[in-house]
């Protein structure tokens, strides 16, 4: 794990290694709900098989994006191999450039590469790693997986709206608060940064947990 440390982004890393300061603030009844995922993921690492996960909220414009990059992270820091991170909502809208801010602040790099209503993000980890795009879309989008993944869905409205999701082959509940309520607000930045540091911490948190 040494070498893939060094090769993210120096300002992710000190990000990603002071989260473990903050399980602490974790519940028991969310760790637990954490501590189940990580068991089934563990489950199919033991059995050879790929982990597909696709993080689902209303609008795929902030807390399924702010998911999705943290997943890919944790995979990343923790050398868990076979890992492939997804978004996606009920409807697609864009990602916010609130949520893109904060991220980038994090120290993920992510560069506008197709503009619009829409616009198509390159988020990077590191200089010489993998990159990924970012956009708003529908869970079942092309660009997804449509069979045998894990369906985590980070809203409540998304998860009474979708109580069963199409071609999942495990569903978890594990919503956040949408910070999208603080927007024009004097607290925007800070619930939105509130917002990523949690997920972080969570994710994190439960990758953790994975045994491989």
């Amino acid at each position: 794990m040494e070498n893939i440390e060094t090769e993210i982004y120096p300002k992710l890393r000190e990000y990603i290694e002071n989260l473990n300061v903050n399980f602490s603030i974790i519940s028991e009844s969310r760790k637990s709900q954490l501590e189940q995922i990580a068991e089934y993921l563990s489950e199919l690492i033991s059995n050879g098989k790929d982990i597909n996960i696709i993080f689902i909220c209303t609008h795929n414009s902030r807390r399924s994006h702010i998911a999705q990059l943290w997943a890919w992270a944790a995979s990343y820091y923790f050398s868990i191999p076979n890992v492939n991170t997804f978004s996606g909502g009920t409807e697609a809208t864009a990602f916010n450039h609130r949520s893109v801010k904060s991220v980038t602040k994090a120290g993920f790099e992510i560069i506008e590469i197709e503009g619009g209503g829409n616009p198509v993000y390159e988020c990077s980890l590191s200089e010489s790693g993998e990159k990924i795009r970012a956009f708003s879309k529908e869970f079942s989008h092309s660009s997804n997986p449509q069979s045998d993944f894990i369906a985590v869905m980070v809203c409540s409205d998304a998860d009474e709206a979708c109580p069963y999701v199409p071609g999942s082959a495990k569903r978890f509940s594990l919503p956040y608060e949408d910070p999208k309520k603080f927007e024009n607000t004097d607290l925007e930045e800070i619930k939105y940064d509130a917002a990523t540091m949690l997920i972080a911490t969570e994710i994190f948190y439960m990758f953790s947990k994975i045994k491989i």
